[in-house]
């Protein structure tokens, strides 16, 4: 068979589609996934099982659950990681990363401290040290009022918008630089799990890209292993939520009561009410200190776009029970949970009571009394937190990431009956998940397809990089299709493998994978891991097997090794450059470098 051959069809697609969720290129046993049925692919429920995990030997081998855990529960595995969870076990391995408190990350964050300042700096100190694109143009007009602009005023125009522009390169490379240098991973996966199904979009308007930093650090990582309901009650206050989904313009209609601060205290009053209240106190001088004005400009009704998310997306689901009316009346729930002037001293969560429908609301069968303000979004936090299509949600959401695009609904089950148990302890609800019998099975082993952020990361892992500063790593994220904060729908990036595998998604996973071997990754060298000096110049078959047990855990199929001995680079001849990646040619590829290059390209590096 010719080496095009043998390469073409590494990666073929089926006819009657992907298999086992990913690409049918290899073996049954590297194809993952379980026989779940369509009850488990969509999140329905099923009948309840007990919450304890079926007896019974792991089907996986040592050396698998190894490479398992580190690929699951982590960004893939840097040079000696195998070693450390053998010889501590693979058990305690996960207990300990459970308890990310337990482990020192010392020399991460102190890069982190060192390197991404700006990430430390609250949001409106950010805005005034980096003013947003349109407050430039006001300052550089003001600035050339009544004379024609220098050279000198144009360049620092440029510099203080690509500033603005920079802000978020520095939030995405942080995201990269902190997933691929910390030893505490598995709170890193959750981060990135967390804020893909909290998602929020950093072009959503010039005042987004100041929120984004202080959303992982303040409303998601410290959440990401804690309950959920304090992790909900966090994103729905922060600011890059109130932005994004628009509930910080949110406010009562017309017709709906309204508090308003009457004879010293907060009182809900119609439409009606406030006009007369208003005349009154106008007419004897006192407008503004009796009764707050009309809100802002701009803030015009109902919006109901965090309320219907809040019950679709982040809790019970589409399938979970709710109606119409109780998106609608969450959302009245929520009016006034806004945010202060993007310019003011402390911009962040703000209750504004005047923009509160002060009415009854009725939420999934519970009554919220008339008359009160920022308890009824807290009330409707508790409940839809605590609601059992919740429960199934999130334990379903967790088995799909960690075990399968399809989870057995025994374990969903499972999950889900702990997630009530323990009144939504996520790191309870996903000790059962991954220590579960179906997360060991043999079929789960390598059977999820490793997103672009996912694939960069173990990269940068697994060829035992150096941290880097710069944005260039998160690029390469963004090449492959991933960008960061970059899902302008708030339903987040798939989680299922035949999302992310097409024709074009493979080629551009495959040339990737020469980028890195070419030395395009800041400080990630090709032959940057342990005995790839002793390589160079060995034998082909010989620089195959070491290159195989360093990034492929020494286990390939019998289409990936022929293509690894094949002794040529087709792919390079129809794609000499790499595009969207560097927009720079590719030097020839040879040697132990294209061994290195088809290895990360491979279908078992692809996969987690």
């Amino acid at each position: 068979m010719s080496n095009r051959r043998v390469f073409s069809s590494w990666w073929s697609l089926s006819a009657a589609g992907v298999l086992c969720g990913v690409v049918a290129a290899l073996t049954v046993t590297a194809c993952g996934g379980s026989a779940a049925g369509s009850a488990a692919g969509s999140g329905a429920r099923t009948a309840a099982t007990p919450a304890v995990a079926p007896s019974g030997p792991r089907e996986q081998t040592a050396d698998q659950q190894l490479s398992h855990v580190l690929s699951r529960l982590a960004f893939g595995a840097r040079p000696g990681d195998v070693s450390r969870v053998r010889e501590m076990g693979v058990d305690r391995w996960i207990d300990l990363q459970l308890h990310p408190d337990r482990i020192d990350d010392a020399a991460a964050e102190q890069f982190m401290h060192e390197n991404y300042k700006l990430l430390e700096v609250d949001a409106a100190e950010l805005q005034r040290m980096v003013p947003p694109p349109g407050v430039l143009q006001q300052e550089m007009a003001a600035r050339t009022k009544g004379r024609e602009a220098t050279a000198a005023d144009s360049a620092d125009y440029k510099k203080a918008l690509e500033a603005s522009r920079q802000l978020v390169g520095e939030v995405n490379s942080a995201r990269v630089t902190r997933a691929a240098t910390s030893q505490r991973q598995l709170q890193e996966v959750m981060v990135d799990f967390w804020l893909n199904h909290f998602t929020v979009y950093a072009a959503k308007g010039p005042q987004a890209r100041y929120h984004l930093a202080e959303y992982e650090t303040k409303s998601i990582r410290p959440h990401v292993l804690g309950k959920f309901r304090d992790l909900l009650g966090a994103v729905a206050k922060s600011p890059a939520m109130l932005f994004f989904l628009d509930n910080w313009q949110s406010q009562a209609d017309s017709t709906r009561p309204r508090l308003v601060m009457a004879g010293g205290r907060l009182t809900a009053l119609s439409p009606a009410q406030i006009r007369a209240l208003q005349t009154r106190a106008a007419a004897g001088g006192r407008g503004q200190q009796a009764i707050a004005a009309t809100p802002p400009r701009g803030r015009a009704g109902l919006n109901e776009n965090y309320g219907r998310e809040l019950l679709e997306l982040h809790t019970l689901g589409v399938d979970g029970g709710y109606t119409q009316t109780d998106v609608i009346n969450v959302a009245r729930a929520l009016t006034g949970w806004t945010l202060q002037g993007p310019r003011q001293a402390e911009s962040g969560f703000n209750f504004v009571p005047l923009m509160h429908d002060a009415g009854e609301k009725v939420v999934l069968g519970h009554t919220l009394a008339a008359g009160r303000g920022v308890e009824d979004g807290e009330e409707v936090l508790d409940i839809v937190a605590r609601h059992p299509s919740t429960a199934h949600y999130i334990a379903f959401k967790l088995a799909r990431h960690f075990v399968s695009d399809t989870p057995s609904p025994a374990l969903v089950d499972r999950a889900a009956a702990v997630f009530t148990a323990t009144d939504g302890d996520i790191r309870e609800v996903l000790r059962t998940i991954v220590t579960s019998q179906e997360f060991f099975a043999a079929s789960t082993y390598r059977g999820k397809v490793k997103t672009p952020f996912e694939v960069v990361v173990s990269t940068v892992r697994a060829l035992d990089g150096k941290p880097d500063p710069t944005p260039r790593t998160a690029q390469l994220v963004a090449g492959l299709g991933q960008p960061i904060f970059g899902h302008q729908t708030p339903d987040g990036w798939p989680d299922t493998g035949d999302k992310w595998m097409n024709t074009g998604a493979i080629m551009q996973r495959i040339n990737f994978g020469f980028v890195a071997a070419a030395g395009r990754i800041p400080g990630a060298a090709p032959l940057g891991f342990p005995g790839a000096d002793a390589l160079k110049n060995a034998p082909l078959e010989q620089q195959v097997d070491g290159v195989t047990a360093a990034l492929l855990g020494g286990s390939i199929s019998a289409d990936t090794r022929a293509v690894l001995l094949s002794g040529s680079n087709p792919l390079l001849k129809a794609t000499p450059a790499d595009g969207a990646m560097t927009g720079r040619p590719l030097p020839p590829i040879k040697g132990i470098n294209q061994v290195i290059g088809l290895a990360l390209g491979s279908p078992e590096f692809q996969r987690r």
